[in-house]
């Protein structure tokens, strides 16, 4: 399935699908959506574009290893939990803040770090799979 129509149009799918990841993520907690969906479709997205493209162009559109991005969110995720310690409530309870920036109140929490977190640990895991994979079927 690597014609010329999928390999055009692939690395424009596979910006929005990034981007629509990115929306999901911060929907998130109380909606539909967060981390792992948002990881799962970003990771699909760079999977497409394996599949178009051949791995060595999305380990250079990544930049990182997909390894090292599953390390940093787990390390992003458990950060989440240290407000928690410090306000003596149980480990990884939601907090929030209502900061005004002008006449908007923002509400944000340890919960989205959390699902950062995630989405990193998602993407990074799912992508280095797909990769390793696609690899085997390159040889």
């Amino acid at each position: 399935m690597n014609t010329i129509i999928f390999r055009t149009f692939a690395p424009y799918l596979t910006a929005l699908m990034v981007l629509f990841s990115v929306f999901i993520l911060l929907r998130g907690h109380n909606d539909p959506g967060g981390g792992f969906i948002g990881g799962l479709l970003a990771a699909s997205a760079f999977a497409i574009y394996g599949i178009a493209n051949g791995v060595t162009p999305v380990r250079r559109a990544i930049y990182f290893h997909p390894i090292s991005l599953a390390g940093f969110g787990l390390f992003i995720a458990t950060l989440a939990g240290l407000p928690s310690i410090l306000a003596q409530v149980p480990f990884l309870t939601g907090l929030w803040v209502y900061p005004k920036i002008g006449s908007v109140e923002l509400a944000l929490s340890t919960t989205l770090i959390f699902d950062i977190g995630v989405y990193f640990v998602v993407v990074g895991t799912i992508t280095s799979i797909a990769l390793a994979l696609e690899e085997r079927l390159e040889d």
